[in-house]
């Protein structure tokens, strides 16, 4: 249940980060696309829920 929960807590952080922080050239990896940022924030979602 934890790793479910830092994955969707980190996905849903990468998803409006994603979304509200596109940088203009379209190059950045994190902010580039919501789909993206949504990956992103789960895979650090679940690297944090692993470290407990």
């Amino acid at each position: 249940m934890r790793i479910f929960l830092g994955m969707l807590i980190g996905a849903v952080f990468g998803g409006l980060l994603g979304y509200f922080g596109k940088c203009s050239s379209g190059t950045c990896p994190l902010t580039s696309t919501p789909l993206r940022g949504t990956l992103y924030g789960a895979f650090l979602g679940l690297l944090f829920a692993l470290m407990k």
